[in-house]
């Protein structure tokens, strides 16, 4: 099968994979003090400068591993609010944000918290007049994602944190598409991120934010990483988000290249659709695109010899449509006909000319069984 679905998850990098296997047999406990212990807590503590090392300003905060984005984000969210150092009650975010900050945000609300969400225009861009109008001296927390999991697009973070900073808000950085790929913004309180978006293992993430921020942890037990977060690490998942973290600095301008490449293949071999978000303002291994009189979900069926999408593979079953589409403006008919293409480091452009290929077809069959 012709994988091109990079935004749900990547392939493991065999560097990382290296990483993982010394700690694969079990019995190195890196919160145990005997000598196996602390070779296992070394590996660790190397990993986690390995994925500082793409942080901007990495010294000035802590670095706490979780099992993804998910906990991360909802660490930073939830930890925020309980901790009662913010008697503000305003959080602001995007429209188009993931889930994991949009269904935290809504359990905040139902305890009293005040949620806006930013409208974008139709290229998936942050308004930014509504933006400064809403961050005001009431707003504890601004949020957003960098890179957009649905459609690429790359917000405008450093306006976003320097006007959260100017009222004294904090800002939270989804990082989750944009960590290894691009050079995160400065500005930011906290950043959430996620091993398997560049070629470590699902079931590992972590979350930075500055040692001045107080957040109340949301597990308790053993009082591992300094209390922020209980739980004994695993030293193969560490190390494996290490390695792939070391690999992506080493390689981001080649891989911005490559996919710089594929992108331009994947428009000149798909002219008759349409892209879903910014041209210019994107990450380029995001190929979101739509045209109506498609149904994607059947597409999806159909062309079998490819693995791609409709759209977040987070919730993808729920049934509802793309709420990042709909905030773009699309039509009903356009939601349905769009589909989500994504590659990176290791796609090469025969295959991308080969997926897509069985998707011209596939699309070709249902308008001709539907005319």
């Amino acid at each position: 099968m012709i994988y091109l679905d990079y935004q749900s998850t990547t392939p493991m990098a065999p560097e990382a994979k290296a990483a993982m296997l010394p700690w694969l047999d079990g019995g190195a406990n890196p919160h145990s003090p005997h000598r196996i212990g602390r070779k296992a807590a070394a590996a660790v503590a190397i990993a986690k400068d390995q994925i500082a090392a793409l942080i901007p300003e990495s010294e000035a905060g802590n670095l706490v591993f979780t099992s993804g984005a998910t906990e991360a984000l909802n660490m930073a969210i939830k930890g925020l609010w309980f901790s009662g150092k913010n008697t503000r009650r305003k959080i602001v975010t995007l429209a188009t944000e993931h889930a994991a900050t949009l269904d935290s945000l809504g359990y905040l609300a139902r305890l009293g918290a005040e949620i806006v969400l930013l409208p974008v225009h139709s290229d998936g861009l942050v308004d930014l007049e509504k933006a400064a109008a809403a961050i005001d001296d009431k707003t504890a927390l601004v949020t957003a994602m960098f890179v957009n999991n649905e459609i690429g697009v790359i917000q405008p973070i450093a306006e976003l944190a320097k006007l959260a900073r100017q009222v004294g808000a904090y800002f939270l950085l989804d990082a989750v598409q944009g960590y290894g790929r691009l050079a995160l913004p400065e500005g930011c309180d906290m950043i959430a991120l996620s091993g398997h978006k560049i070629h470590a293992p699902i079931g590992v993430g972590a979350l930075w934010f500055k040692k001045d921020i107080t957040l109340t942890p949301l597990l308790h037990g053993g009082h591992q990483q300094e209390g922020f977060r209980s739980g004994t690490l695993s030293p193969a998942l560490s190390a494996a988000f290490g390695a792939a973290a070391a690999l992506a600095q080493q390689q981001q301008e080649k891989d911005q290249s490559h996919v710089a490449a594929l992108f331009a293949l994947a428009k000149a071999e798909m002219p008759d659709w349409i892209i879903n978000g910014s041209e210019d303002q994107r990450w380029l291994g995001n190929f979101n695109i739509h045209q109506e009189g498609i149904d994607s979900s059947r597409l999806i069926s159909d062309a079998r010899q490819v693995a791609f999408s409709a759209g977040s593979a987070c919730s993808s079953g729920n049934g509802r449509p793309s709420h990042v589409l709909k905030a773009l403006g699309l039509s009903q008919k356009a939601v349905r006909g769009s589909i989500r293409i994504g590659f990176g480091r290791y796609t090469t452009e025969e295959e991308l000319l080969s997926g897509l290929g069985y998707i011209r077809e596939a699309a070709e069959k249902q308008r001709r069984f539907l005319s």
